[in-house]
């Protein structure tokens, strides 16, 4: 499960943030996750949990996790046609050609955190 190690980046990313900022807790992480990441929400939300209980100074048990979901869409190069692909490299369904291009949902970032 890479979403641990997924995770741990994260935190890492806004404990380097809340130094600056002289922040000493954080209340909220908002993430942004695409359809087709490679990152599982739900394996997300469980890491989220296992690091709230280790000794990180900046969280507690009422810190929350929410994640925002983004939708995985394409547009086919032939036809036109948009649509949600499943997958990175997938047929369009009007013209059953691999010829999509990805407009949304492989993003994976830190969208805000709330703090003090």
């Amino acid at each position: 499960m890479h979403e641990m190690a997924l995770m741990g980046d994260i935190l890492n990313i806004i404990q380097d943030d809340i130094q600056k900022r002289s922040f000493s807790k954080v209340t909220k992480i908002e993430l942004i996750v695409g359809d087709i990441s490679n990152a599982m929400p739900d394996a997300l939300e469980m890491a989220f949990d296992v690091y709230k209980t280790q000794s990180i100074p900046f969280l507690d048990k009422d810190s929350k996790l929410v994640i925002i979901r983004e939708e995985a869409k394409a547009k086919c190069y032939i036809c036109d046609t948009e649509y949600f692909p499943d997958q990175k490299l997938a047929l369009c369904p009007n013209c059953k050609i691999p010829s999509g291009q990805l407009i949304s949902g492989e993003t994976f970032k830190v969208y805000s955190y709330e703090g003090s």
